[in-house]
């Protein structure tokens, strides 16, 4: 896998390019001379591991027969300085899961616990650093 950054202006702004040919904006806070163009490195990194356990658990649900009418995925992270330099990674993050649909609460349960132990190659990345905790809820359709 590969991916490529241009930069787009004298600051911070790149446009970011991997093997789907889709472009991502990628800009600094303003308050370090970004102009807010784009996502922040950091915020990035949460919306993949978002995006992978996400994609994992449509998939399994899909295999259990579970249809699911809407999907909303919260990735939060706490940081934490490293002792001696400016790095402050990401030590705890939550990925809190907001289903709706009629969907049996033991499968959601299952295909979230199998995405993050099998299948996300993004939370297989991150769990060494950082502790990784899920939620979830389910908000049944109404007939």
């Amino acid at each position: 896998m590969q991916v490529e950054l241009v930069r787009i202006d004298d600051a911070f702004h790149f446009q970011a390019n991997g093997m789907s040919g889709v472009p991502v904006d990628i800009d600094a806070a303003e308050n370090i001379g970004g102009h807010n163009a784009g996502s922040r490195p950091m915020e990035l990194l949460l919306m993949g591991l978002g995006g992978c356990t996400a994609i994992d658990v449509i998939l399994i649900m899909k295999k259990q027969r579970q249809v699911i009418e809407d999907l909303k995925i919260s990735v939060s992270g706490e940081r934490e300085k490293i002792e001696g330099t400016e790095m402050t990674p990401f030590r705890k993050i939550n990925i809190h899961f907001q289903f709706k649909g009629n969907i049996v609460e033991e499968k959601a349960k299952k295909a979230i616990e199998l995405s993050m132990e099998k299948y996300c190659s993004a939370t297989a990345q991150f769990s060494a650093s950082a502790e990784i905790t899920h939620t979830f809820e389910i908000e049944p359709v109404l007939v």
